[in-house]
């Protein structure tokens, strides 16, 4: 068990990409329901960072721990840390070629513990509801990220990690992406963003991290990183 009380608390973890040294001691909390960016110029190590977070097998965490809610996520292989909670939407969205909508969702649910109900989920992405027969391939970036985003939620998450989850969309489709990440806060879903548009990301989010080359270069609140006009010159380019 973890001394610290955040509900998600990470410590001083490293993580490497082959020989490359990404992720260079990286350290924050996050408390139940918030939503963070994690902001920082390309290369700076956002990705590496979600998906160490995640236990995925690249990067390769070789020091640092992990808690959630207390339990030790740095000990976790990438499926414990599903089955605890974590759930990663990479930026290529992982969606099953060959499957309808339903059926990716249905995949989603095979092993336990299982999330919201099928039609829960087309309650909260009526669109998806539509296309259910669809095979969910053919459907547009957009539908696709709601889709990546809905099989998450169709299992038992309690941190949510997206990467990217605005690239490539259409304005409209970010915004119905923003207004489905403002009902998970609701339900007490704590959420980590990777995102370019930072902008539209500080906008939704509580808390702001800003990485640059591997380490944490800013910690604090959304409104301070949109208020900082150099702070946001210096990391961000914006």
């Amino acid at each position: 068990m973890s001394e610290n009380s955040a509900f998600f608390s990470v410590r001083d973890i490293h993580a490497y990409y082959g020989e490359s040294y990404i992720v260079q001691g990286v350290s924050f909390d996050v408390e139940e329901g918030e939503i963070v960016a994690l902001l920082g110029r390309n290369g700076a190590g956002k990705t590496s960072t979600l998906r160490a977070l995640a236990r995925v097998d690249d990067p390769q965490l070789t020091k640092g721990e992990i808690y959630l809610n207390g339990e030790a996520v740095h000990e976790m292989k990438s499926y414990q840390a599903a089955q605890a909670g974590i759930q990663l939407v990479p930026e290529d969205r992982r969606i099953i070629g060959g499957l309808t909508v339903e059926e990716n969702l249905i995949l989603s649910q095979v092993s336990e513990p299982k999330g919201w109900e099928i039609e829960k989920i087309y309650d909260h992405f009526p669109r998806l509801g539509e296309r259910r027969n669809q095979e969910a391939t053919t459907m547009s970036g957009g539908e696709q990220q709601m889709l990546a985003v809905a099989r998450a939620l169709a299992r038992d998450v309690k941190i949510l990690f997206l990467d990217e989850p605005y690239e490539g969309l259409a304005p409209v489709i970010v915004e119905e992406i923003e207004r489905i990440l403002m009902e998970v806060r609701k339900l007490g879903i704590t959420t980590i963003i990777v995102e370019q548009n930072a902008v539209a990301a500080l906008q939704l989010a509580d808390k702001a991290l800003i990485l640059d080359m591997g380490k944490i270069a800013f910690r604090g609140t959304a409104k301070e990183v949109l208020d900082d006009q150099e702070l946001r010159h210096e990391y961000l380019a914006i």
